[in-house]
Order: structure tokens, then sequence, then C-alpha cells
């Protein structure tokens, strides 16, 4: 089972590479895929979630000879695809699987003898997160697909306001970068957008599933287990996603006890560092020794071809 939480990285990456090359089409070669992603995910890992590396990876995009408008449409068409699978299938999960979601488990504060409800805590923490990445998944989608030039007019009338004025020009160029990003994503066909959707969910199943081989490596699950598992962690990711450390750190290893030790008991020490260790770190790893490779290619090698 181990190993196929090993092999679990290997498959997200080819996902999110070949995503991106549907997406990008004839404005990225497989070469190029490849760094985009790699770099990205290092970006997402060494900024807080809630930034998520998207500036990043409109930079990367752009020094990969992608245009400004092309690349923001990719970056904001990504984020947002990532976000509705949170968004849509979230309520559905505490719909069917009520009561079970966030386990009963005692508090880490309980040795000081605080009165504290982890329960009831991470319920109002995930109501709050999937309110915010909703109201921003809607936002996006509004000024994407169907308003840009409304969702422009928004950003400079609230600008008008006086305390908020030094961020008008900032909101000019913002509504403009919004409309060229949705003037690349019009008139795409049925199958661009059942393609991108298939793709997204099989890239966040199978960052969900590296968990529950590594926790069925260490206890003997059932399947009703494995679906509870896999359940747990569209609760838990909802809630890492506002947080404001880099790659989540803290966060995620606070939250990890309280939806999995249930499972583990003496494991759940060993299940998280491993969780982590193949979630997070491969792609500082792969980061720092692409990171160069990289700078060489775009601003050295390129220079020279370009003489």
């Amino acid at each position: 089972m181990l190993s196929l939480a090993f092999l679990m990285i290997v498959f997200r990456a080819i996902l999110y590479i070949f995503r991106i090359k549907v997406i990008a089409k004839e404005h990225l070669d497989w070469t190029s895929s490849v760094y985009v992603i790699i770099l990205w995910e290092f970006a997402s890992a060494v900024t807080p979630s809630v930034v998520g590396g998207t500036a990043v990876a409109v930079f990367i995009l752009m020094k990969e000879g992608v245009s400004l408008g092309k690349s923001l449409a990719l970056v904001m068409l990504t984020a947002i695809m990532d976000n509705l699978i949170f968004v849509v299938f979230a309520p559905t999960v505490f719909f069917f699987a009520d009561g079970q979601i966030i386990p009963e488990s005692q508090s880490p504060l309980s040795f000081l003898g605080w009165s504290f409800s982890p329960q009831s805590g991470i319920q109002v923490l995930f109501w709050i997160s999937y309110l915010l990445i909703g109201i921003y998944t809607l936002v996006m989608s509004y000024a994407l697909f169907v308003r840009p030039r409304a969702f422009k007019w928004l950003l400079l009338k609230v600008t008008s306001i006086k305390l908020l004025r030094k961020w008008r020009y900032r909101a000019y160029e913002h509504g403009n970068e919004i409309i060229w990003a949705s003037s690349q994503l019009k008139g795409k066909r049925a199958t661009f957008w059942v393609s991108i959707t298939v793709i997204t969910i099989l890239i966040w199943s199978v960052r969900y599933l590296q968990l529950n081989f590594i926790i069925a490596s260490l206890v003997d699950l059932s399947l009703s287990d494995h679906l509870l598992i896999f359940a747990r962690q569209l609760i838990l990711w909802i809630i890492m996603l506002v947080s404001p450390t880099p790659g989540s750190s803290g966060a995620a290893e606070f939250f990890f006890p309280l939806f999995f030790e249930d499972y583990l008991g003496p494991y759940t020490l060993i299940s998280n560092i491993l969780w982590r260790a193949l979630s997070f770190y491969p792609y500082l790893l792969l980061g720092a020794f692409f990171l160069p490779r990289w700078l060489r290619r775009v601003f050295f090698t390129r220079d020279k071809d370009q003489h």
C-alpha cells in the first residue's frame, strides 16, 4: 500500500501536466508544461495557501512565451476548477455522512484545563473557509465567464471611494487583465470543458487516495472506511486552503490528528509525517532541482538564441 502512496506523487504530476497542456494547447510544449507545473507547485509550497502561487504561475507562463491574457486565463481557470471541487462536493459529503465527517476527539488544550470542543471549532472553521472559497469562486467565475467589463466597472467604482482611491490604477489594470483573460476562453467547445473537469476530479482523487494508501498500510480498512477517510480529506483541505502559512504548514499537522486519530491510534504521528512528506516535500526538492535549470533556460539560453 505504501508503494501506491508513492506512485500517487507521479500520477498527480502527470495529471497536472496533462491538464495544463489541454488548456494551453499549442502555447506550451510538453517540456514547458513540466517546468510550469513543477515550479508552480514549488511556488505553492513556499507561499501561503491562501495565495497559492498564482502570481508566480503567471510569471512562469509568460517567461515560457505565453501571452499575459492567456497566462491569466489559464491560472484563473485552473483555480476556479480546483475550487469548484470543494464548493460542489463538500455539501454533498456533509449530507451523506452527517455526524461522521468530523469525529469526536479530545481537545489538544484539555491538559490546560480549558473547555474546548474540537468538533464545533472545526465546523466553524470549515464553514468560514467554505464561504470565503465560495464567494471567491463565484466572483471570479462571473468576472471571467459572464461580465468581465461589468467586473472592471465594479472595481473602478469601489476604488473611487476616497479611502481606496490610491488603488484605482491597480483596479483599472486588473480589470483590463480580466477582460483579456476572458477573451481567451470564448468559444471553447464542450469537449474542452468536459476534459478539464474530468482531469481536475482525477487530480484531487489521486491527491486524496495518497493518504488512504498511507493509512491502509498501517491499519486494516473496509471500503466504507476508505470512503469516509476520503471525505474527511475534502473537509480538511478546505480548512487548510485559508491557512496563512506556506503550504499550510502547522495547520495541516495540527488538524490531521483531529480527523484521523480514531482510525490510526498510535500510528497517528507517523502517518502525519508520511502524509506531509509525500504531499508537500517532494515539490520542494523538485523545485530546488528544476528552478536553477529553468532560470538558465529562460534567461540565458533563450537570450543567446535571440542574439
